[in-house]
């Protein structure tokens, strides 16, 4: 596998860009996003895609920890 061209790149991060808004918008609502999706999963390697899906859940992680701070679990 050849590495992508910065024409490929960009139009990958675009298609990143667009699926995580409309997850944004529709509160993860992921069917409403899957034709987007589709286009976010042709536009981009198959590891970047895994990459950047793992990556969305953990700055949304990170986000939800920061505003809530950390809760340590209770001892049964």
């Amino acid at each position: 596998m050849s590495a992508p061209s910065a024409q490929q790149r960009k139009a990958c991060w675009d298609s990143r860009d667009r699926y995580w808004q409309c997850l944004d918008d529709s509160k993860d609502d992921k069917d409403k996003c899957q034709q987007i999706r589709k286009g976010f999963e042709d536009n981009c390697p198959q590891t970047w895609v895994k990459y950047f899906d793992k990556r969305r859940d953990y700055l949304k992680y990170k986000a939800d920890l920061q505003s809530k701070g950390f809760e340590p679990a209770k001892n049964s």
